[in-house]
């Protein structure tokens, strides 16, 4: 329940709405976005016919199941999910409250099980032996669909028209760092560490040697490659090669012509800023504004921010820093708000426009959030009021395989039945509702944010949009605490009219409000007028992003 403490009877600081004033955090259009991350594969096997499940004769592709990790049973083959099963469940995503869907790379894999590489073991990273390319970051043809996505009349093209008719755009995952694995595999295999045009000529090639004993000089097709290793036995593509550069654009223009919306960058901090700047460029010349986020897999804010900045190609970033800060916060370590300031820097920080980062606490690189019920349900409530674009993993709407890592459950398979009961989950709920609310708030999309609280159980803070004659400031109380609290908020609050932002309800703040919250609950109220408020509106000025 919310009740006024003190009716609007004029205050000192109040003053008179200043005609042209603008507040936003950014006015990037992505922003308006929430973002479904889908591992294709992992998804729903929705057409059993592009399974092939006889492929790769010795060196099996399908259905390879691991030992157990802590009683979860990891898989490294192709487990069927497609493009078919991807939007036979558009609506169940839009549904749940997003706008657009990021599923991994497309392009072509290897059609064997690698044999080279180190042996996986549950707390493996990058050991590769004995699995395949369901996850499509191992390309071999960076211009051919990989043949176990498509089906009889749903091509890509085909796919990203049928996801917008269900109101969601299409976020490409692409790989601009590497190929397949390439050397240690006692018997060369084919298409690990070859690479092919768009006519399926061989244009690049490993030959199973370690990268020191390539010779680029002297044969041509080692050119596209470096001669240092770098991750794992993955072919390290050479930045220096201006053909690697045609090679890459080439293919995922013809890609983007077939209805992506926005890019997600693989490795991104493997190649430098000069090669992101030219590939940028390039991309932006055939689609002006395109937005590209990028993954550099760093704690460190000042470590990732380069890549935002605009001379190394404006290429915005998956936020690490406030990942860190959530796993700690929403998961088993229960540290308060407090720990989530380092990572907003929202006044003087290293990024271009830290309100463009796709703000996220979990993904297939890492453990799944650890968290109860509970912790989900808080986790989604500040990823969808906070700054940034959130982005959600495939099954943490239901808490699936929380606390799991890749060869324990990370990546496993969905389906169709999962999907079908995720509308009895608490945290598919409450996931819905604050995401919705968020579909339709300007304020939550790509307001400035303004802290009022972040402490213990307890979050208090601003979002302000008034732009282009829409003005929306949404006033954001969490508790992540087992118990409901009484919150009263009178700093830097608006007088006047405010609404509720899930019932609608009409609310009159004078010199402060008194807010109900829940256990474990958000309110959201929303102000819809011009702001009179002399303090507010200049802590806002002062936060406005530069440029």
């Amino acid at each position: 329940m919310i009740r006024s403490i003190a009716l609007a009877l004029g205050f000192a600081a109040a003053g008179s709405a200043v005609a042209g004033e603008e507040y936003y955090g950014t006015l990037e259009p992505f922003a308006k976005e929430s973002v479904y991350f889908v591992m294709t594969d992992r998804f729903v096997n929705g057409d059993p016919s592009n399974d092939h499940r006889d492929q790769g004769g010795a060196h099996a592709t399908f259905d390879l199941p691991l030992s157990p990790c802590d009683g979860e049973v990891g898989n490294i083959g192709y487990l069927g999910g497609d493009f078919r099963g991807l939007l036979d469940n558009a609506g169940y995503i839009h549904d749940l409250g997003f706008t657009a869907v990021w599923l991994t790379p497309i392009v072509d894999n290897p059609d064997q099980a690698f044999t080279g590489g180190d042996e996986v073991t549950c707390d493996g990273f990058l050991t590769d032996r004995g699995k395949t390319g369901f996850h499509g970051y191992w390309g071999v043809n960076f211009h051919r669909l990989d043949e176990h996505l498509p089906s009889a009349g749903l091509d890509f093209a085909g796919l990203t028209a049928g996801l917008r008719a269900q109101g969601l755009k299409t976020v490409l995952d692409i790989v601009g760092n590497h190929g397949s694995p390439a050397w240690t595999m006692p018997v060369a295999q084919p298409q690990f560490g070859q690479l092919f045009d768009a006519g399926g000529t061989l244009v690049a090639d490993h030959q199973n040697l370690p990268p020191d004993r390539l010779d680029p000089a002297h044969n041509p097709l080692h050119a596209f490659y470096n001669t240092r290793p770098d991750l794992a036995q993955l072919s390290d593509l050479d930045a220096g090669n201006p053909a690697v550069m045609d090679y890459l654009v080439g293919a995922y223009l013809h890609w983007i012509g077939q209805g992506v919306d926005a890019l997600r960058i693989d490795t991104i901090r493997h190649q430098p800023l000069s090669f992101w700047k030219a590939f940028a460029d390039r991309i932006r010349a055939e689609h002006p504004g395109m937005y590209m986020f990028g993954e550099a897999f760093d704690y460190d804010a000042a470590k990732i921010a380069p890549f935002t900045l605009p001379q190394n190609g404006g290429i915005s970033v998956l936020d690490f820093p406030m990942k860190q800060a959530m796993d700690e916060v929403f998961g088993r370590k229960g540290a308060g708000f407090e720990r989530m300031l380092p990572s907003l820097h929202l006044q003087g920080g290293p990024y271009a426009n830290v309100y463009e980062l796709a703000t996220f606490y979990d993904n297939h690189d890492m453990r799944r959030l650890d968290a109860d019920d509970s912790g989900f349900i808080d986790a989604h409530n500040w990823l969808f009021t906070v700054r940034g674009i959130p982005v959600v993993y495939y099954g943490s709407e239901t808490g699936f395989m929380r606390g799991q890592a890749e060869h324990g459950g990370n990546r496993a398979y969905f389906g169709q039945e999962r999907i079908d009961a995720a509308p009895d989950s608490a945290i598919h709920r409450n996931l819905k509702r604050i995401a919705t609310l968020r579909r339709g708030s300007p304020a939550l999309q790509q307001g400035l944010q303004l802290n009022v609280e972040l402490a213990g159980d307890r979050a208090v803070f601003y979002r302000v949009y008034q732009h282009g004659g829409t003005t929306q400031a949404a006033l954001v109380v969490l508790n992540k605490g087992d118990r409901a609290q009484q919150v009263t908020v009178s700093r830097y609050l608006q007088p006047g009219r405010w609404r509720d932002g899930f019932s609608g309800a009409a609310v009159e703040a004078g010199r402060a409000l008194r807010v109900d919250v829940p256990a474990h609950g958000v309110r959201v109220l929303l102000h819809d007028g011009p702001l009179t408020r002399n303090d507010l509106r200049e802590a806002l000025a002062e936060r406005m992003p530069a440029g």
